[in-house]
């Protein structure tokens, strides 16, 4: 009885999170969010098409960067390099990279690629972001190869298959579930981060026209907007602010239902 209590209480700042939000944000939902740009302050109206499509565009980037290095490392930790000194030194190393601020891993960003290319951009967003979600698609997909019985390699082996003919057809699909969780999880802690996106794609007012300019993004928008006197750019921020919950609520949703289906 006192572990459910204790669990009971563990849950109530999520729900007081996501009921709040709700009631803030739940008022300006519609679809004028998804097609207008932010209006000017004292202006009524408007929406933030341009922060969704920037959101959408900079986690995409980050998923093409992040997701086949990670799995990729993931295969090569757990099927070639498993109980290596290289496999404790990556994972110590993924630890400690999942543990670093994010606004840290922003100024790296900013460093490598926003003073080389000489501008705020997309490109910028997407490798900040890239860099936060790697250490978890390469945690949980290492966790994912290792959990599949090691009889199901050895039966492929006793066929005649190569070490790599293994990997793809037999270990690969067995662990493909718990793999799409992890990305769906990386994809949603991205989606909701402001501090790295302040460092390398700033904001714009206006529609994307590509990856080489400042792209405004939800998170940046919810922090422009929450702190103003404006009432309705205040609004906005609850409206954006209740999408990313959203967003995150889906995608773990999605990761549940994909693990269940399998």
């Amino acid at each position: 009885m006192s572990a459910f209590i204790c669990a009971a209480l563990a849950l109530i700042p999520l729900f007081a999170v996501l009921i709040y939000v709700f009631i803030q944000g739940a008022a300006r939902l519609g679809p004028d969010l998804f097609t207008q740009l932010p209006p000017p302050p004292l202006v009524k109206g408007g929406g933030f098409g341009n922060a969704f499509m920037g959101t959408l565009l900079m986690v995409g980037i980050a998923a093409l960067i992040s997701i086949p290095f990670g799995v990729l490392a993931a295969i090569f930790l757990a099927e070639f390099a498993r109980d290596t000194k290289l496999s404790d030194a990556v994972d110590f190393c993924t630890n400690v990279l999942s543990g670093v601020p994010s606004i840290v891993i922003g100024v790296f960003a900013y460093s490598i690629v926003v003073l080389t290319t000489g501008t705020f951009s997309a490109v910028a967003g997407g490798v900040a972001l890239a860099v936060l979600m790697l250490p978890t698609i390469v945690k949980t997909a290492t966790e994912a190869l290792e959990s599949v019985p090691t009889e199901f390699r050895q039966a492929s082996v006793g066929l005649g298959a190569t070490r790599f003919q293994t990997v793809a057809g037999v270990v690969l699909p067995a662990a493909l579930s718990a793999i799409v969780t992890g990305v769906m999880l990386a994809v949603a802690r991205a989606a909701g981060e402001t501090a790295p996106l302040i460092f390398t794609a700033l904001f714009n007012q206006y529609w994307p026209r590509g990856i080489w300019e400042p792209t405004a993004s939800l998170a940046v928008l919810v922090f422009n907007f929450a702190i103003v006197p404006y009432k309705n750019q205040q609004q906005l921020a609850w409206a954006a602010a209740l999408v990313l919950v959203l967003m995150v609520l889906i995608a773990s949703i999605l990761a549940r239902w994909v693990t269940r289906k399998r």
